[in-house]
């Protein structure tokens, strides 16, 4: 990043590694607590890098006052990188700075270091207003077998820089066609979501078509299936003088047809710097995924439910430690088993059910006992004596 097109006064190297740090040759340095670990890491420990940049945090702060915009550039994975980044985040926008966090994740092989930076990369798209992120693991798209691991490590950090130069590049130049300062802000505020880049720089009579093809080729692109689940695209050009309209036309136009329905923001500018080089820098602003509600959300529900109850029943959960499994049977017993219970079933279908009858019980009248002298209770020429089902002949079942 050290070059001559962005300032070295603009970097700001931060570590709790005092030995990397002092391999860096950015003019400004902050060591994170030299007392306590003495300038020897983080232990690879997200909470302790957080908590060391939050003792700094007042030091950290003092550096992004009067900033417009301030580029967070690290690694993910770590102890600093994922601990300490979300607190320079958090600071550089009580300062009152626009942030843009530049994160390269790690390769799916680096095993727990992957759950690690991911879950750091879901705390910084809270904080930042634009998360631009390259995985390692999409570097396997543009390397062959015969790449060395520094070498795969240094072409993740060029993608990275071009980004960055690509961004700068927009910010301070001022183009023909301009793409405003405020309009780059709308475009990250209140979108903060992981967000894809790409960097293509070609020259002679074919750059146009070659930059397409760089920019489509792009691993974080997909091969160009990333611009179609955009909600905006900002596209930046800056060749020399002899930057034709055609070129113009035919790279946003190529643009805007995959982009769909997705805002495109387009900005070109000269410097005669660049000569016959044409480079074009893409940031790609994906559309937010909402949970949906009312009936969408219980069918949804439904499908999760039903798709969970499968995954149990492929694997069934194992048996209690209080209730004895049930006894193995040999296959042959159990198939003589179902047969039965088939026949049976199939022997009472046949049958049907039993009919009912209905019968009258066998009631006799005893005797009235002491009673038996009495008058009886004549009401309407009824005996009330009698129970009321005998005087009116009404069986019992």
């Amino acid at each position: 990043m050290l070059d001559n097109e962005i300032p070295s006064s603009c970097f700001v190297a931060i570590d709790s590694d005092e030995r990397a740090l002092s391999a860096s040759s950015a003019p400004v340095k902050v060591l994170l607590d030299r007392q306590v670990l003495r300038g020897l890491g983080s232990g690879g420990d997200p909470e302790r890098g957080r908590a060391l940049a939050e003792q700094y945090a007042k030091e950290l702060k003092a550096l992004c006052e009067g900033q417009d915009v301030v580029f967070l550039l690290t690694g993910l994975g770590g102890g600093a990188g994922t601990g300490a980044t979300p607190v320079l985040g958090r600071v550089a926008k009580e300062a009152g700075a626009l942030v843009l966090a530049f994160i390269i994740l790690p390769f799916d092989c680096e095993g727990s270091r992957c759950d690690v930076a991911l879950q750091g990369l879901e705390e910084l798209k809270e904080i930042a207003d634009g998360v631009i992120s390259l995985p390692n693991q999409k570097l396997f798209r543009i390397i062959d077998e015969n790449t060395r691991v520094l070498d795969a490590f240094q072409l993740g950090n060029g993608l990275m820089a071009d980004c960055v130069r690509g961004l700068w590049r927009l910010i301070i130049h001022k183009g023909l066609i301009e793409i405003h300062f405020d309009q780059l802000c709308t475009l990250l505020r209140g979108h903060p979501s992981e967000s894809p880049f790409a960097v293509a720089e070609a020259s002679g009579a074919t750059r146009s078509r070659e930059v397409l093809h760089k920019l489509l080729a792009h691993p974080l692109l997909e091969g160009g299936q990333t611009l179609e689940q955009c909600q905006a695209v900002l596209v930046s050009l800056i060749a020399g003088p002899n930057l034709t309209m055609a070129e113009v036309n035919r790279i946003t136009g190529e643009i805007s047809n995959r982009c769909g329905s997705a805002q495109v923001i387009m900005g070109a500018a000269v410097d005669e710097i660049f000569g016959e080089r044409l480079s074009v820098t893409l940031v790609a602003v994906l559309k937010a995924v909402d949970r949906p509600t009312g009936a969408s959300a219980s069918r949804l529900i439904k499908e999760e439910f039903g798709a969970q109850l499968l995954k149990e029943s492929a694997h069934p959960r194992p048996p209690s430690r209080f209730v004895p499994p049930p006894p193995a049977l040999p296959p042959e017993q159990m198939q003589r088993m179902l047969a039965a219970q088939q026949s049976a079933q199939s022997s009472r279908t046949r049958k049907g059910l039993p009919k009912m009858r209905q019968a009258q019980l066998p009631l006799e009248i005893l005797s009235k006992g002491r009673f038996d002298k009495s008058e009886p209770t004549i009401h309407k020429g009824e005996d009330l004596d009698v129970p009321t089902y005998i005087r009116r002949g009404i069986p019992l079942n």
